[in-house]
C-alpha cells in the first residue's frame, strides 16, 4: 500500500517509523514531514489546507490510505474531502472531529449521555463569565473552546488567575479558538491518557499513557503540549480500564451514531482518576503528542494493518497486542517554551549506533540548514526509551537525553516521577 502520511512534529515521526516497518508498505510519503522523518519517507511540499491538491496528489501517487497526524486538517474535514473522492482515510470527519474541535461540543454530549465529567458552563462573553466564576470561586478551570495547540487552558487555583485566564481568552491571546469558553468545576485526582482506534461502530481499545503538561519541574509553570510521557499507565488498572470503555467511551461511540456523525480514528480520552471513578477531562481526535511516542514503540501489531481496518470499517474482527516492556520519553525545548520559542540554534545528534539499545530519537521540530539540525519549534526532539519498566526506560531515556549535543535546549528531570514512586512502592 502506498500512504501519505500528513504532518511534520514527533508524533509523525513515531508514526513513520512503525509505519515503515510494515510489510504491507510500497512507498510512504510525508507532507511536510521534517529531517528526522525523511529516513523513513520520502517528504513533500503540499499545501494540506488545499483539499483538492491533497486529492490530486493523491490520485497521481495511487494513495491507498491517507493518515492524518495532527488536528487542525481533522477539523477542517480533510478526511471529508478525501471521501468524496474515494480516497480512503484515517481519521475523523469535520463534524465528528468537533470533539476535539469544540470543548462545549463535548460536554454537552456528556450532559446528553450521562458520560462523567466536570461541572461546566459555556460563555462567549467575558462579564458573564466572570460573573459565574466569582459566584462559584476557584479553584476552577478555564477552557478555550477551540484548538489551541494544547495551551488553552488554565487550571486557576485563584480567582485572581481565573479571571485573567477569560480576559487571555476573549482578548485573543488563543486567536478563534477563545472567542468562546467553557468554565468548569475543579477536579481532584490524577490524570490518565486512553486510548482507542474506531471505526464509527467499534472502539478497539489500545492501551494507557500518562504525560507531563506544565513546563516545570514538579508539574509547575504554565501548561505545554506536553514535556514527556510514559506508557502504560498502572494507575489505570484494567478495572478503570473496562469502567472507562463503559462509562465513557462507549456512550460516546453511540451518541456520535446517533447524531449522524459516528466517529472513526483515534478517540485519545484525557481522564482524571477521581474518587468517584473516571471523568472525561477532554477528548483528542489523534495520537496525543508526545504520547504516540511511547505507544508506538510498545505496539506488536502492524500499525498500517491496524489504520487501514479502521478506515474500511473493518475493526471488530481486530485486536492489539503490546510488547511488556515499559516506554518513556523527554521532551527537549527550545528556550523559551511555551512562549516565543528561539529557532535556529544548532544541534548535533549521537550516531545511532552509539545511542543505549532501545533508544529513538524522534524529531519534533527540527529543520535542516546546510549541514546543520537546527532548532525549528518549541518542543524539538522526542528522546524516547524502552525498558522492562518505566523507572528503567526513563533511566535509558536520559542517558541518551546526556548525549545530544544542544547547550540552547532544556527538558524536565522528573519526568514519570509518579510511577516512578509506585514502583520503588512509594505511592
Amino acid at each position: 500500500m502506498n500512504v501519505l502520511l500528513i504532518g511534520s512534529g514527533g508524533r509523525e515521526h513515531a508514526l513513520a517509523a512503525k509505519l515503515a516497518d510494515s510489510p504491507l508498505l510500497g512507498t510512504l510519503y510525508c507532507a511536510p514531514g521534517n529531517p528526522g522523518i525523511a529516513a523513513s519517507a520520502e517528504c513533500i511540499v503540499l499545501d494540506t489546507g488545499d483539499h483538492s491538491s491533497v486529492v490530486d496528489f493523491c490520485r497521481i501517487n495511487a494513495i491507498d490510505l491517507v493518515v492524518i497526524g495532527p488536528e487542525a486538517p481533522l477539523v477542517d474535514g480533510l478526511c471529508d474531502s478525501l471521501a468524496s473522492a474515494g480516497i480512503a482515510a484515517f481519521g475523523p470527519s469535520a463534524a465528528a472531529a468537533q470533539l476535539e474541535g469544540s470543548k462545549g461540543f463535548t460536554k454537552d454530549l456528556c450532559a446528553r449521555m450521562g458520560i462523567p465529567t466536570a461541572a461546566y458552563a459555556r460563555f462567549n462573553n467575558a462579564p458573564k463569565a466572570k460573573n459565574h466564576i466569582r459566584q462559584h470561586g476557584a479553584p476552577v478551570v478555564i477552557k478555550a473552546d477551540g484548538l489551541a495547540a494544547g495551551k488553552g487552558v488554565t487550571v486557576a487555583m485563584t480567582l485572581e488567575e481565573a479571571l485573567a485566564a477569560v480576559d487571555d481568552c476573549f482578548e485573543g491571546a488563543f486567536g478563534e479558538a477563545g472567542a468562546e469558553v467553557v468554565v468548569e468545576a475543579f477536579l481532584e485526582g490524577e490524570e490518565a491518557s486512553f486510548f482507542c482506534i474506531c471505526d464509527g461502530k467499534t472502539a478497539l481499545p489500545l492501551t494507557t499513557a500518562q504525560d507531563h503538561k506544565r513546563v516545570g519541574e514538579g508539574d509547575t509553570g504554565p501548561n505545554t503540549g506536553g514535556m514527556g510521557a510514559y506508557s502504560p499507565a498502572s494507575v489505570m488498572t484494567e478495572a478503570l480500564i473496562a469502567e472507562t470503555m463503559t462509562r465513557i467511551i462507549e456512550p460516546t461511540m453511540a451518541g456520535m451514531a446517533e447524531a449522524g456523525t459516528p466517529f472513526s480514528g483515534v478517540l485519545y480520552a484525557g481522564l482524571m482518576l477521581t474518587a468517584d471513578g473516571p471523568q472525561l477531562i477532554e477528548y483528542n481526535v489523534r495520537f496525543g503528542d508526545p504520547e504516540c511516542q511511547v505507544i508506538m514503540p510498545r505496539l506488536k501489531d502492524d500499525l498500517l494493518l491496524l489504520l487501514k481496518a479502521a478506515a474500511d470499517g473493518m475493526l471488530s474482527s481486530m485486536s492489539v497486542r503490546w510488547h511488556d516492556e515499559a516506554a518513556a520519553t523527554v521532551v527537549i525545548c527550545a528556550p523559551g517554551y511555551p512562549a516565543a520559542a528561539e529557532k535556529g540554534s544548532a544541534i548535533a545528534l549521537p550516531k545511532e549506533g552509539d545511542l543505549p539499545g532501545g533508544v529513538a530519537i524522534y524529531h519534533a521540530g527540527t529543520a535542516q540548514t546546510g549541514d546543520d539540525l537546527v532548532a525549528n519549534g518549541g518542543r524539538v526532539l522526542n528522546v524516547t526509551a524502552t525498558g522492562a519498566t518505566v523507572t528503567a526506560a526513563l533511566e535509558t531515556a536520559y542517558a541518551a537525553v546526556d548525549m545530544v549535543d544542544w547547550p540552547e535546549g532544556f527538558c524536565r528531570r522528573d519526568i514519570g516521577w509518579r510511577e516512578i514512586a509506585r514502583e520503588k512502592g512509594g505511592a
